[in-house]
């Protein structure tokens, strides 16, 4: 030990004596030949064996053993003497009046930026080098790394006052760019060492790059100083953001005055430079960039989470997002701007089987919409690259950018349900207000389309059409909207063309399913928009007369129609019905030809829905639904899914005309329900049910048939009130609270309170009482496992409308199928119910003030006692 270090001390006198006294009398031309060339590599070598050595020792360091301590502390001198004397080579050089060419000094450079590279590392490493020992040689290491510092600022200094001409030789430019790529590699090194080293050092990169940029530019490891960009702005950020998380727990009233707060000042500042200084290297070597693409995607994806409107964001004052804010997100809207005209970026971005994090869903979205906002005023080559998609197999796969937005809103329920709140759009004058992510992307989008040149118009309604066509139901509404947008933007021709486009995209739908569900919304949203002479050629391609078209009308709205389109649609539904009831009824009332009813039946409901109803439509809607409720048969309905189709469409009728229905029907309905086991009905049949029961508040039952009517009304509520499903009882909830708020039979309510546990909820819901407000760390995971829920139901869905099924085109029952046969006692039930309830309300006419009641009525009443008389004397015989 004592050997290797009396020898390096001789080796440091001999390089001092150099320096100090050889140095001085060599010329500029001389220096590289005579001394740097053959002293440095040495010194290299012995600076090496500087720390090699220290690796060796360390472990034993402790205060007591001084001779180790003693030894140690000499190297560090020796370190120090080291880079003072590599300080002196570097004076010596630029106390020359004439300016230094890189091959006079060719070895100086690359040994300074080892020793540097070194020393730093060394200074990095010692707070866990030297563990809980460092106070014994404390003092050394800041003297080293203030001598490097200094020594490295001389370097940089001497560097500058150099130039390459244009006719540089190979070896001046590959050592200028070694110089770039050594100092890229001290920045990884000091990044946590010290800001001001750290950002000159980046300065003079760029700087060197930016000056010798001809020359270079082919030659830099442009992916490596991208990515080192990067990483220094992610750096600096989350410095200030837990910077900002500290001032936020301290909870100072005076944020400027504290220490936590000038720190954060200084790596914002960090963070505004390495972000200028991305969109300045992007704007200048942007063509050998392709590689770095993904990672500017994912910086930029990174940098969004961090911020509001995400979920994912840190907690932090208003003032210092707002300055943090400006300092990275203003230039990373200048690094999109450079960045969208490069393909590599566009296919990152756009890329069809991205895998994003459920925290990076939201930031994706809002840079596709931040692209959208920054197309029009792009190139057409730029336009086509983001609108248009791949176009040929060779490409690399790729969304158009209107497909990409409409994929990645569905992948944000999440916010969606918080919801997250973004800038609005200044409109009138008025202060800029925050709005939904849905109204955000959907104005980003239309303003898109305002601008959109003619030929992107067809890929853009194929992305809308999938949009609409998909199982989430909040992005259909969004495409939708957008759709609407562009009817209204467009001519009428165009928003007919859609319209029929739509109504032949219902008819081929194969079956009831979201896709359905979602183009019905679609075509009702476009039907407001066409002129009253398109309404009516559109009324003359889908007449509701026929039984084809009876799915495009029964999802329409009639109030969408002029009232010249509207009255006939009316007049042949409701004739179509009629004809419908008449062929099921001459058929025996046979199952197979409910489809058929069914299919009238909803466009019925679409009828009585238009308030409000002529009379001549009125009379014949009650004439249809008192002839159905004479047939319904519970033990049939439960039974059967056509019959339970035919009944939740019969409810729903019901419900919108129940002042008018005859309280015979009224019966049956009940009669019905109280039979059917409802909890194991599907739910869309239990929601029409109360439906029908929350209407019954709006008559007074006749005292006649309350009997009859009110005990199993209330029983009926009594069940769903008490029912597990959330969605049955959210509704129930709701439509009790509709009955009770009218009904004049005020029994019902208390009688339908069976349970205290009940009450309580009844009164909660009617007094709105919030229940306690979830932490928002909850809130964000159960929503987020509700999300993961809904998605594996939505991927079964769109599984099952992917699997074609067999769907027999007349709605007869399939092959070999054994004939259903009514039960009898249920046919006894049902017809002794309506003779029951027309003689009641017979007898419900007979008032002390009417007159006489006629002779024929006296006849028939004693011709049907005699018929009664008849069938009770005669014996009952069973068929064999």
């Amino acid at each position: 030990m004592h050997h290797n270090t009396n020898g390096w001390e001789e080796h440091i006198n001999v390089l001092r004596i150099i320096v100090d006294m050889f140095l001085p009398h060599l010329r500029l031309a001389e220096l590289e030949e005579e001394c740097f060339s053959k002293v440095l590599p040495k010194v290299m070598v012995v600076f090496t064996g500087y720390l090699e050595e220290i690796s060796k020792q360390i472990g034993g360091l402790s205060s007591q053993n001084t001779e180790l301590q003693a030894s140690l502390r000499s190297i560090l001198q020796m370190m120090v003497q080291t880079l003072e004397a590599l300080s002196g080579c570097v004076r010596h050089v630029c106390s020359f009046e004439e300016a230094a060419s890189l091959d006079s000094i060719r070895t100086l450079p690359s040994c300074v930026l080892h020793v540097l590279k070194d020393t730093f590392q060394h200074c990095k490493e010692s707070e866990v080098m030297y563990s809980g020992k460092l106070s014994l040689v404390g003092d050394l290491l800041q003297g080293l790394f203030k001598e490097a510092y200094s020594l490295q600022k001389s370097l940089m200094e001497l560097l500058d006052k150099i130039s390459l001409e244009t006719s540089a030789s190979r070896e001046e430019v590959s050592d200028i760019v070694t110089v770039i790529h050594s100092l890229l590699g001290i920045c990884s090194v000091i990044s946590t060492l010290d800001i001001a080293l750290h950002a000159n050092t980046w300065k003079f990169i760029i700087k060197q790059s930016m000056k010798y940029q001809s020359m270079v530019e082919e030659h830099l490891r442009h992916t490596d100083i991208a990515s080192s960009l990067c990483e220094g702005l992610l750096s600096s950020m989350s410095s200030s953001l837990e910077l900002a998380e500290q001032v936020q727990r301290a909870g100072l009233q005076e944020v400027a005055q504290c220490a936590e707060y000038k720190l954060f000042q200084k790596t914002t500042k960090m963070c505004r430079f390495f972000a200028n200084t991305l969109v300045h290297y992007i704007k200048e070597f942007k063509p050998f960039l392709s590689k770095s693409c993904s990672r500017f995607h994912q910086l930029y994806l990174e940098i969004l989470s961090k911020f509001p409107p995400s979920p994912a964001a840190p907690s932090m004052p208003p003032g210092l997002a707002a300055e943090l804010s400006a300092a990275v997100l203003v230039p990373m809207d200048a690094v999109l701007t450079q960045l969208l005209p490069l393909r590599p970026f566009a296919e990152c971005v756009l890329a069809p089987a991205q895998k994003c994090s459920p925290e990076l869903a939201l930031p994706q979205c809002l840079l596709l919409v931040d692209a959208l906002g920054k197309l029009s005023s792009q190139p057409a080559e730029t336009l086509c690259l983001w609108c248009d998609g791949s176009q040929f197999s060779e490409e690399m796969p790729r969304l158009s950018v209107f497909e990409a937005v409409f994929v990645n809103f569905c992948r944000c329920p999440v916010e969606r349900a918080m919801p997250v709140r973004l800038p609005g759009v200044m409109l009138r004058g008025q202060a800029q207000g925050k709005v939904g992510l849905h109204q955000h992307v959907c104005v980003h989008l239309c303003g898109c389309v305002a601008a959109l040149p003619a030929q992107h118009f067809p890929l853009l309604e194929r992305a809308l059409l999938g949009a609409v066509l998909q199982s989430d139901i909040q992005t259909a509404l969004l495409a939708t909207d957008v759709w609407c947008f562009l009817a209204r933007y467009g001519t009428a021709e165009l928003c007919l063309h859609h319209v029929l486009l739509t109504a032949h995209l219902i008819k081929s739908c194969p079956s009831e399913g979201y896709q359905l569900a979602h183009l019905g919304l679609l075509l009702r949203r476009l039907l407001f928009l066409m002129t009253p002479n398109h309404q009516m050629e559109f009324i003359e391609r889908f007449s509701p007369s026929e039984e084809a078209n009876l799915c495009v009308w029964r999802l329409t709205l009639l109030r969408s129609l002029c009232s010249e389109v509207r009255v006939r649609v009316e007049r042949e539904v409701l004739n179509r019905a009629q004809s419908a009831l008449e062929t099921w009824q001459d058929t025996g009332y046979r199952l197979g030809k409910v489809h058929t009813l069914n299919k009238v039946l909803g466009c019925v409901l679409v009828v009585v829905r238009g308030e409000p109803l002529q009379a001549e439509c009125l009379g014949s809607s009650l004439k249809i639904i008192h002839q159905l409720w004479s047939r319904m048969c519970a033990v049939q309905v439960q039974a059967h899914t056509c019959l339970q189709h035919t009944l939740r469409l019969l409810l729903s009728i019901s419900a919108v005309l129940i002042k008018n229905v005859e309280p015979h029907a009224i019966i049956q309905a009940f009669s019905c329900l109280s039979v059917l086991e409802l909890q194991k009905c599907p739910d869309d049949l239990v929601l029409a049910a109360l439906e029908f029961l929350a209407s019954m508040g709006k008559v007074f039952v006749p005292s006649a048939i309350q009997s009859q009517v009110l005990p199993r009304l209330s029983s009926l509520f009594s069940t769903l009130l008490a029912c597990e499903s959330w969605l049955i009882h959210q509704h129930a909830l709701e439509a009790f609270a509709i009955f009770a708020e009218v009904t004049n039979h005020e029994e019902v309510i208390s009688q339908s309170l069976t349970s205290e546990e009940t009450k309580n909820q009844v009164v909660n819901f009617l007094s709105k009482t919030i229940t306690a407000q979830e932490a928002e760390g909850v809130r964000v995971a159960r929503l987020r496992a509700e999300a993961s829920v809904m998605e594996t139901h939505t991927e079964r869905l769109e599984m099952e409308e992917k699997t074609p099924v067999h769907i027999p085109v007349d709605g007869e029952p399939c092959a070999k199928r054994p004939r259903q046969e009514t039960s009898r006692e249920e046919e006894y039930e049902r017809y002794l119910q309506t003779a029951e309830s027309a003689l009641k309300a017979l007898l419900s006419m007979e008032t002390p003030n009417t007159a006489t009641r006629p002779q024929w009525v006296i006849t028939r009443l004693q011709a049907l006692q005699t018929l009664i008389s008849n069938q009770i004397a005669t014996p009952t015989t069973s068929k064999p």
